[in-house]
């Protein structure tokens, strides 16, 4: 055998190279600081920037683990599926788009609604999803939460919102808009009821969804850095032909202006959400 050929052997030819998307990712880039940390610390700080504290977007199988005693979560209404009424096409159809965030996400819409215990403390709770569909509010979702309401009467038990949306879908036109009077007079009857609701303010939180709901809570909570509004800072720009302050739309802007009630550390959330329940429980 030559010599040559032993030193110059292939010895990677018998191995299956990963491609990017099988790649783990160990990293992740902080979108506010830049700083590069190991995905280990990032999970370990509850998705939350250890070097500037930023509050990095975090989906629903989180945001629950996040808040619920373990293994107290049920949920409800999951058997809930969008229609198209409209027929609606834009570059495609609804019925495909709607396709496309099941594939991607694994749900039928983008509002996951059960009930929970926080630190031992029964409440009805809604999450939105952002990565179906922008965390769009159509009919399914509309109805997800009007029968979070009534669960939360039936049962005397409190209501967190946890809002994370884009605002209405576009694709269900004004089945969409009717949600928000729909889901303003559901919430009417708690407030009749004595009990309690509690809004989430997550970034971002914009639309039609801040219009109705997400700012009716008795307590309104906004994690730091939320970006809330109903249009953009662009187009409000372009509208009233000047520029608008620093920080326009977010939590610390709205806090400062009475908007919202407190800004609360993710790290902090459910203490802060189990306290306020029994704090303010109505026997």
């Amino acid at each position: 055998m030559n010599l040559l050929s032993i030193f110059s052997r292939n010895t990677t030819a018998n191995k299956s190279q990963p491609v990017k998307s099988e790649a783990p990712a160990h990293w992740v880039k902080c979108k506010s600081c830049q700083s590069l940390m190991y995905y280990k610390e990032v999970e370990n700080q509850k998705h939350v920037c250890p070097k500037c504290g930023y509050h990095i977007r975090i989906g629903v199988k989180e945001r629950i683990e996040l808040l619920a005693d373990e293994g107290t979560f049920v949920e409800y209404d999951s058997n809930l599926k969008p229609v198209d009424p409209l027929n609606f096409v834009d570059k495609i159809s609804y019925v495909q788009r709607l396709e496309e965030a099941k594939l991607k996400t694994g749900k039928t819409s983008s509002v996951v609604s059960g009930e929970c215990k926080m630190n031992g403390v029964s409440a009805q709770i809604v999450v939105f999803d952002f990565a179906f569909m922008g965390g769009s509010l159509g009919s399914v979702e509309g109805e997800k939460i009007v029968r979070a309401v009534n669960r939360a009467i039936e049962k005397k038990q409190g209501l967190i919102i946890l809002s994370a949306s884009g605002g209405a879908r576009m694709q269900e036109s004004t089945f969409s808009l009717l949600q928000m009077s729909k889901t303003s007079a559901a919430l009417a009857k708690l407030s009749k009821h004595n009990l309690l609701y509690i809004s989430v303010l997550t970034d971002p939180t914009m639309g039609g969804v801040s219009a109705s709901f997400a700012t009716l809570g008795d307590i309104i909570i906004a994690e730091p850095g939320a970006l809330v509004g109903f249009a953009g800072q662009r187009v409000i720009e372009q509208t009233i032909g000047s520029a608008l302050p620093d920080g326009f739309q977010r939590a610390e802007f709205l806090l400062e202006k009475g908007s919202i009630d407190m800004i609360v550390n993710r790290n902090d959330l459910k203490k802060t959400l189990s306290d306020l329940l029994t704090l303010l429980k109505v026997a």
